[in-house]
C-alpha cells in the first residue's frame, strides 16, 4: 500500500489510477478514500488520473499523538505532498466532500497555480458567524468525545450513517466505506476533530479569488448544505450549480451514476484554457 511521507515524517496513504489529467478527491471528516471509490471507474474510463488519498489520523495514514501535528495548514500541506508524488509539476482538479471540499478551497486559495478546477460536493465555506462557529465546534468535540469512549463500533449503524455512508447502506460501496470507517483509529480522528476539521477557518470572504472552474453540487435531501451550495454558487466567479435528486449528503454513493456523469460533463465544459 503506498505510504507518502509528508514533510514532518508523518506518513500519508494514498492511490493513483490512471492517466490524464489529475483528479485528486479528498473524503469528509471520518471518512476514507474508500468513500469516493464508486468513482474511480468511471472517471479513469474518461481519461483522468484519480487520485484518492487519507488524512493523518483517519484511514491509512499514520495518526500522529501529538496534537500539534494537526492544523488545516497540514492539511493543505499533506495533499500538496499527495500530488507532488501522483502528478508531479502538473495542475490539477481539486475536490472533496464535505470537510474535504472546505479543504480544497483552502489548498486552491494557497496554490491557484496548482489548480486547474474545483468539485466541491455537499460542501461549504465555513461558518463566519462567531455563534455559528461555536455551534459546529461544539458539535465536533461531541463526535470526538464519543470516538475516545467507545470507538468507531457502531458508527455507520447509527445516526451519522447517513453522512458517513450514505442513505443505501445496503449499497455494496456503502458498505466497503463502513467497513474502512470503522476500521480507522478513532483517536486519530478525534484529534483530526479537534484541532482541524472543528476550528477550520471560513473561505466565505475570499472565494472570489477562486477563478478557476468550480461545479458546486449537492443531494436534493441534503438539506444542511443546501443554503451552503448556493452561497458558494453565488460567490464563485466561475461556478456550475448542480442538485442531484433523491440523494443525501453522499451524493456520490447515493447516486453514483447521475454524480459521476454531472461530474464529467462539467469538467468537459470547461473552457480550452482551463484544461
Amino acid at each position: 500500500m503506498p505510504r507518502i511521507e509528508a514533510s514532518d515524517g508523518t506518513l500519508l496513504y494514498a492511490e493513483a489510477h490512471g492517466e490524464g489529467e489529475p483528479l485528486v478527491l479528498s473524503p469528509g471528516f471520518c471518512q476514507t478514500h474508500e468513500n469516493f471509490r464508486p468513482q474511480v471507474g468511471p472517471f479513469v474510463a474518461a481519461g483522468y488520473r484519480v487520485i484518492l488519498w487519507d488524512y493523518r489520523g483517519h484511514g491509512l495514514s499514520a495518526a500522529p499523538e501529538d496534537p500539534a501535528a494537526y492544523g488545516i495548514g497540514h492539511v493543505i500541506g499533506d495533499l500538496g505532498t499527495v500530488l507532488d508524488w501522483a502528478a508531479p509539476g502538473r495542475p490539477a482538479i481539486v475536490g472533496g466532500l464535505s470537510f474535504g471540499g472546505l479543504a480544497s478551497q483552502h489548498f486552491a486559495l494557497r496554490f491557484p497555480q496548482r489548480v486547474s478546477a474545483l468539485l466541491l460536493v455537499s460542501s461549504g465555506p465555513g461558518f463566519k458567524n462567531p455563534e455559528a462557529q461555536k455551534g459546529w465546534e461544539a458539535q465536533v468535540g461531541r463526535i470526538a468525545d464519543r470516538l475516545e469512549a467507545v470507538g468507531f463500533e457502531g458508527y455507520t449503524d447509527g445516526r451519522a450513517a447517513p453522512n458517513a455512508i450514505g442513505l443505501h447502506p445496503e449499497y455494496p460501496a456503502a458498505q466497503a466505506a463502513g467497513r474502512a470507517i470503522e476500521a480507522q483509529d478513532p483517536n486519530g480522528v478525534a484529534r483530526f476533530g479537534r484541532r482541524v476539521a472543528g476550528p477550520a477557518p471560513s473561505t466565505i470572504d475570499r472565494l472570489g479569488e477562486l477563478t478557476m472552474p468550480a461545479l458546486v453540487l449537492v443531494g436534493a435531501l441534503d438539506t444542511a448544505y443546501a443554503r451552503a451550495a448556493q452561497v458558494m454558487a453565488a460567490k464563485l466567479p466561475h461556478a456550475t450549480s448542480v442538485e442531484i435528486p433523491d440523494a443525501g449528503h453522499c451524493v456520490n454513493i447515493d447516486r453514483a451514476g447521475a454524480f459521476n456523469d454531472a461530474v464529467l460533463a462539467f469538467l468537459a465544459d470547461r473552457a480550452p484554457a482551463a484544461r
